[in-house]
């Protein structure tokens, strides 16, 4: 029975990490599109990197990538991140968790 309940809890930690993953994609990715909004046209890439790396600790900055197509009047950032088996910050599955945010540009005065 003991190993019927280990493998039960292994198995539920890690869809706790597929869980927290999808969490951290979407979080990251309303920081980057909320500080691009701000950022002039330019400079949006570099500053959505950064804000949407910002949060996210070493075990899922290593493989995220955060990107903001350029648009007219709206400003969208996508966020990619990887799922760790079992321990944040060794190997990762070899599927991605992607997470997706929108707003509109700030008007510059």
């Amino acid at each position: 029975m003991t190993p019927l309940i280990i493998v039960t809890l292994v198995v539920v930690w890690q869809f706790v990490l597929v869980g927290y993953t999808f969490t951290l994609a979407g979080n990251a990715a309303d920081e980057a599109v909320r500080a691009g909004t701000a950022a002039h046209r330019g400079e949006r890439q570099g500053v959505c990197e950064q804000a949407g790396k910002e949060k996210l600790s070493a075990a899922w900055q290593d493989g995220a990538r955060v990107t903001c197509p350029p648009s007219a009047d709206y400003v969208t950032a996508d966020v990619t991140l990887r799922v760790p088996v079992l321990f944040p910050g060794t190997i990762a599955f070899p599927f991605e968790v992607h997470g997706h945010a929108g707003a509109v540009e700030e008007e510059d005065d």
